[in-house]
């Protein structure tokens, strides 16, 4: 994404400026949208991968140490090094940023989807299994359902972090709000546009996060029942 800002020189280069915000709504509305988009297909894309690495984790007890070693080291790299790994295979673009979030959200969702189903009481998996239910059946009317709200809790918190992380895709010019804070430092420092870009970072987060704790209360309403 190009940026064409417009630069209005303030003697006082204050730290936030509704002047810049005017002059620059349509570069910093598209950089939102591709922070957003970004952030939602990484989440989505790193759920559909984890998921059933957890499952397969709580399944066959000998590959949970495996799966948390390698999610965990793959979470270790810093993601400077992975795009810099990547970018030569990938190219520069949205493929490559994607690849790195998801890689580093793997760890967070299959940690804590892994706790949610290892938390399934013993005694209701051997009522399901005396109903006659299958492995596969009981994953999804008994685990899962039981299981959702740490598979939540890792959802959330994997949404979050990939907001900030997607702003280091500025190295592949597919950063989102990140290319507004970047842009910032490059124009003599400008504080209204970086900060501009930072508040817009955290209020994403925020929002997300609280989307997805309705969707979480929604989908959950035994917990809204166990609190009152």
């Amino acid at each position: 994404m190009s940026l064409h800002l417009s630069y209005r020189a303030e003697p006082e280069n204050p730290w936030f400026s509704w002047q810049y915000v005017r002059d620059n709504s349509d570069t910093i509305l598209a950089a939102l949208r591709e922070h957003a988009s970004l952030t939602a297909r990484a989440v989505l894309i790193a759920a559909v991968v984890a998921l059933p690495l957890a499952v397969a984790a709580y399944w066959f007890r000998s590959l949970a140490g495996p799966i948390l070693a390698l999610t965990g080291v793959l979470y270790t790299v810093p993601s400077l090094a992975l795009f810099a790994f990547l970018a030569p295979y990938l190219g520069i673009g949205v493929v490559t940023v994607l690849s790195v979030v998801v890689l580093y959200a793997l760890l967070v969702i299959v940690r804590n989807a892994m706790a949610g189903l290892n938390q399934v009481p013993p005694e209701v998996r051997e009522a399901a299994e005396g109903m006659g239910y299958g492995r596969w059946r009981r994953l999804f009317r008994i685990d899962l359902p039981l299981a959702l709200p740490g598979i939540l809790t890792g959802l959330r918190l994997a949404t979050v972090s990939t907001v900030a992380l997607v702003t280091v895709g500025v190295v592949v010019g597919r950063g989102g709000l990140g290319q507004l804070i970047f842009a910032g430092f490059q124009n003599n420092f400008y504080k209204a546009q970086i900060m501009t870009g930072t508040l817009l970072c955290v209020l994403l987060a925020l929002v997300l996060d609280l989307v997805l704790a309705g969707v979480g209360r929604l989908l959950t309403p035994w917990l809204r029942g166990r609190v009152s």
